[in-house]
């Protein structure tokens, strides 16, 4: 195999560095893609590369961002999602040059390096052939007592930092050479970044929790004698898998380097194996279409419908009292949590209350990660609009918005007032006469002269399909999440593949995860005064909705947390 050096632009423009080993074939139709462990490089897979003996596969290996030959401080990153963007981006970038679809992928990381990339496998859903996690730091073993908690207090008082790693070599492998190379290599950096080992923690945590929602074949190799990483929630991980073709085996003598380790040999002997097997056989995805009747989230939907504990009924009676003196917290209790006018007041994030006390009450409401999530989702859906618009531009094509539940329509019309030097129009639509009533006056407090607001029910499919002229740019945020039915939402789609001209592009959100779904269900009130109770939808299951409906995915933001998703889709045509 011929092996070749070359870099990558990643998505915020940094030069990542990559060795590939080509088959000798002129065309390339499958992939290996190799991520290795924190604190090294791409160089350290050149032995399991020749061990394993791919001779029709491509493999492709990176450094990641501020490891070995490619740039940023020495084992840090901005935080973990950069990283997972990263891989993302890669997988994109050899699918571009080298022509091999995504389906033909197979993807191996080790260590820290499975956790990042199987948080893009969990949150991004790209339709990858099969997944292999070796060691995987879904939970890193830190011996110091309550260390988490110190680095979190040491983040915010102190700022970020590094963190020195204990391990030694000889706590990696039991082969002498391989730990006299380990020691010796000079672009192996032994410290990482406090937020990054942070963020580590709890991606770990909630890929764990949430391991149903990933349905890819997966083998998992583990090591009987780590040191560095928790074999119990790897076990954990492993047993909440949805996938139909999952395998976990342990090598019971081995240290975490198991790449390096003496007994190798058995570890590319299950590896080899595996890759053969799923490159031999037909890729069969799996459907999620009718996820809202059985299966992962319909179960969890199921059980928060059950009465929950008594502790439950104590949180919102201390909320109730919480709303006496907090704004934002009336506002929920009146007009529903999930209402457009409490979305408006969250994405104001003003604190207010006529007391201190309420004031502060008011700031802790408005600092909840969900809401600051929903910030992160409003920031990320402007970013979407601003991007698609100018795109449209480019491409000299009218720039005419439909939003058909927008609220009380402030990411709109924020945005319509950010760009007066574009020429556009806006169709804003809901289902709630406060909500149009509220449109129109930020309108007008806006200037903004080329709006139609109007009343609309997003779900009925000829009302939406009828609505003229036709949109270049459909949005809908914040809506689907609500609805528990896929076919109401496929009714919907279904209208806006109507009203969105050929080559037009819709802007759709999601809400993957939350790590606070059941105290939603079982203290909050929605806008129609009823247990605010929601089912999460995939990535993978909003998606195949929005394909169905025949649309084309594009991209996809998501927050550091992975709770909400902000993705374009194109519809076919000139």
């Amino acid at each position: 195999m011929e092996t070749i050096e070359r870099t990558m632009i990643s998505w915020d423009g940094a030069e990542l560095f990559y060795r590939a080993w080509l088959p000798e074939e002129k065309k390339i139709e499958k992939a290996l893609l190799l991520f290795h462990r924190g604190h090294e490089h791409s160089g350290r897979w050149a032995g399991t590369v020749e061990s394993l003996g791919l001779e029709h596969v491509a493999v492709f290996a990176w450094d990641a961002r501020g490891h070995g030959r490619s740039p940023g401080e020495r084992g840090a990153a901005r935080d973990l999602t950069d990283v997972i963007k990263d891989v993302d981006a890669f997988a994109r970038h050899l699918a571009e040059r080298y022509g091999i679809a995504l389906e033909n992928m197979i993807l191996l990381a080790h260590s820290l390096a499975a956790v990042t990339v199987t948080a893009w496998v969990h949150d991004y859903a790209s339709p990858i052939r099969a997944l292999i996690l070796a060691t995987a730091a879904f939970e890193v073993r830190l011996y110091v007592p309550l260390a988490v908690p110190a680095l979190r207090l040491q983040q915010k008082f102190v700022g970020s930092g590094q963190v020195k790693s204990y391990v030694q070599a000889k706590m990696l492998t039991h082969d002498p050479a391989e730990a006299a190379q380990y020691e010796a290599d000079p672009l192996i950096f032994r410290q990482i970044a406090i937020n990054v080992l942070l963020d580590l923690h709890d991606t770990g945590q909630r890929l764990v929790a949430d391991a149903g929602a990933i349905h890819v074949p997966v083998l998992m190799l583990a090591a009987g004698r780590d040191w560095v990483v928790s074999l119990e929630a790897q076990r954990d991980f492993f047993n909440g898998l949805s996938s139909p073709w999952k395998r976990m085996h342990v090598f019971p003598a081995m240290y975490h380097a198991i790449f390096h380790e003496v007994d190798r040999g058995q570890v590319i002997e299950r590896i080899r194996g595996f890759i053969e097997e799923r490159f031999a056989e037909r890729r069969v995805p799996v459907s999620l279409r009718d996820a809202d009747k059985y299966g992962y989230t319909w179960e969890e939907h199921e059980r928060l419908k059950l009465r929950g504990s008594p502790h439950f009924a104590a949180l919102r009676a201390a909320l109730k009292i919480g709303g006496r003196l907090s704004p934002g917290i009336a506002l929920g209790w009146e007009s529903g949590f999930d209402s457009g006018r409490s979305l408006d007041y969250v994405y104001q994030n003003r604190a207010q209350g006529s007391s201190r006390l309420g004031r502060f009450l008011d700031a802790n409401y408005l600092n909840s990660i969900g809401w600051r999530g929903i910030r992160l989702r409003k920031a990320n859906l402007e970013k979407a609009m601003r991007e698609v618009i100018e795109k449209l531009r480019e491409d000299g094509r009218t720039i005419r918005i439909l939003d058909v539940a927008a609220g009380a329509g402030r990411y709109v019309l924020e945005t319509m007032r950010a760009l007066p030097e574009i020429s556009m129009s806006a169709i804003l639509c809901d289902n709630e006469e406060e909500n149009v009533a509220a449109m129109r006056a930020l309108a007008e407090e806006f200037g903004l002269k080329d709006v139609t607001v109007r009343r609309g029910d997003a779900f009925d499919r000829g009302s939406v399909a009828a609505i003229t002229p036709r949109a270049t740019v459909g949005i809908v945020s914040g809506l689907y999440e609500l609805f528990p039915s896929n076919r109401a939402i496929l009714e919907s789609l279904g209208g806006l593949a109507g009203a969105i001209e050929p080559g037009g592009y819709l802007i759709y959100t999601n809400q993957p995860w939350h790590p606070q779904l059941e105290f939603i269900a079982r203290v909050l009130r929605n806008r129609e005064g009823k247990p605010w109770i929601m089912r999460r939808r995939t990535t993978a299951e909003i998606d195949e909705l929005v394909r169905l409906a025949g649309f084309t995915k594009c991209t996809m933001e998501i927050d550091r947390w992975g709770m909400f998703s902000v993705s374009v889709a194109r519809r076919p045509g000139s």
